[in-house]
């Protein structure tokens, strides 16, 4: 009987030739519109697990491969899944599997919850570190400042009557301010810090995963989902990710927060509803409301 229905052949294929062989697939891809596909591959006996993921696409997919070959390295082991092998015919990344269950999912007590948060501020904190800044990707990390206002009026245009006039100048007002925010600390960012790619486990052990959208940037635009996300709820949460990361975000680095949470409002209110993404739409308004009331911090 067949148990490979789910995968290609061709990704089947290359995946035996890298890893040998195997006896178990799970499709374990996300929900949303845009998740990318994922499986989950081990050995006959179960006892060796693999991820196969394919890109969302090649901009995706040459952003995850450089993470993994030259900043995730960085982290101690556990870290973060280690690549085995890329094939960039398929899209394709080859990553061992680690253990853990998304942060979303969980309810833990407080105090582990804690301890989770400050491991994963560790954990970027190396990440941030890591990566060579050269001159060219110095410039690419300061033009996410510098773009900010072009990305915004796009993003409004797509937003319709989604957001308000009022809101509308706010975030213009916001975005306008990252020109005078002061300079900001540069990193290899992981670029979608949140919730549902930091890992915990049964043995009291943080991971992330899911770099296909990091780069070179400000490294206070790590900030941003989780400001938005657990720690508006929860400040204690963001209390142990900075014990963690080592260091508080400086005065301009929390100006530059509010300004980049904007953006990432009108970036989510724009893509979700043509998407029908309810949880993108949902994530933008909530951290519209957030900056409306001052309350991204």
């Amino acid at each position: 009987m067949r148990l490979l229905n789910q995968l290609p052949y061709a990704l089947e294929s290359w995946a035996r030739r890298v890893i040998g062989p195997f006896g178990h697939v799970r499709d374990v891809s996300g929900t949303g519109p845009s998740a990318c596909r994922v499986w989950e591959l081990a050995r006959p006996d179960r006892t060796t697990r693999f991820i196969l993921k394919t890109a969302r696409g090649a901009t995706a997919y040459r952003a995850e491969t450089f993470a993994y070959r030259h900043a995730l390295p960085a982290l101690p082991p556990g870290g973060a899944p280690q690549l085995l092998d890329s094939s960039a015919d398929h899209l394709a990344l080859l990553l061992t599997a680690v253990p853990g269950r998304p942060m979303d999912d969980l309810r833990l007590p407080p105090t582990e919850e804690r301890e989770a948060y400050r491991q994963s501020g560790a954990l970027l904190a190396r990440l941030h570190t890591a990566g060579d800044l050269t001159p060219p990707r110095r410039a690419e990390a300061e033009a996410e400042r510098d773009g900010a206002p072009d990305r915004l009026e796009r993003r409004l245009h797509s937003c319709g009557g989604l957001v308000t006039a009022r809101e509308r100048a706010l975030l213009r007002a916001l975005v306008a301010d990252l020109a005078t925010s002061g300079p900001l600390p540069l990193a290899f960012v992981h670029g979608d810090a949140q919730p549902g790619n930091l890992l915990w486990s049964a043995a009291g052990r943080a991971v992330w995963i899911d770099f296909e959208r990091s780069r070179f940037a400000p490294a206070v635009q790590d900030f941003v989902r989780l400001a938005t996300g657990p720690w508006a709820d929860r400040p204690a949460l963001r209390s142990a990710f900075l014990t963690g990361y080592g260091r508080r975000p400086g005065p301009a680095e929390r100006h530059a927060l509010r300004c980049f949470a904007a953006l990432d409002a009108v970036g989510a209110l724009a893509w979700g509803p043509p998407n029908g993404d309810d949880e993108v739409t949902a994530r933008g308004r909530r951290t519209l409301d957030l900056l409306v009331k001052g309350e991204v911090a």
